[in-house]
């Protein structure tokens, strides 16, 4: 059971859903996550009242909760059944987490700030959503529990992580948004056990994805 989640709240998650397909999103899958999820209890509270504008925000520890259409962009790059086991690089806010958690997928998520690992665990919890969440170093993945059927990154990687690859599964799809100052979206597909399809899908912007983890 979700509080402090009003008609209000949900009247202007519907806007947003009629936005987001506006600006080409067409999963009803993902546009349905979209208007589940409660936004604004992932916002720091300066920004609350501008929760449903499509638009990323400042949260702690100099990171950002990402613009709605991004989130909703990077879901459905996935192309994700019910079921799939998903690893997602850089937990943040939680609010990506909550979004697949939403399309029906077993999440394992990795946050490498310590003050955003315990405050996204502890929403979550309160939450009710369930995902396996690590303070870890996203780079290096989580190999003890691949493979993965679907792996998203969402800070802005210089390269492909070599250990991220090895933890797709065959058929497996991986989204990252691809270099340093300005990145491009791309998605590789896992062939077999030696070849990969890069795909360029256009220019974005993120945080950068930095290695190590922050006590």
């Amino acid at each position: 059971m979700i509080h402090n989640d009003s008609y209000r709240h949900k009247g202007l998650r519907n806007k947003l859903v009629q936005t987001l397909r506006q600006k080409g999103i067409s999963n009803e899958d993902v546009l349905t996550a979209i208007g589940r999820v409660p936004r604004h209890l992932f916002i720091e509270s300066g920004f609350v009242n501008f929760a449903y504008q499509d638009k990323a925000f400042p949260i702690a520890a100099g990171q950002t909760i990402s613009q709605p259409y991004t989130v909703a962009y990077q879901t459905e790059l996935l192309e994700l059944k019910p079921g799939d086991k998903v690893l997602e690089i850089g937990t943040g806010s939680g609010y990506q987490a909550v979004v697949l958690i939403e399309m029906g997928v077993d999440l394992y998520s990795i946050e490498r700030q310590n003050e955003l690992f315990n405050k996204t665990n502890r929403l979550l919890k309160n939450l009710g959503y369930n995902a396996h969440l690590f303070l870890g170093d996203g780079y290096k993945g989580l190999p003890a529990f691949a493979p993965f059927d679907k792996i998203i990154i969402t800070a802005g990687a210089p390269f492909i992580p070599k250990d991220l690859l090895l933890q797709l599964g065959h058929g497996g799809r991986l989204i990252i948004p691809l270099g340093e100052r300005e990145q491009i979206m791309t998605k590789i597909v896992r062939i077999n056990e030696d070849d990969f399809e890069q795909i360029s899908l256009g220019s974005c912007a993120f945080v950068p994805m930095l290695e190590g983890i922050v006590k």
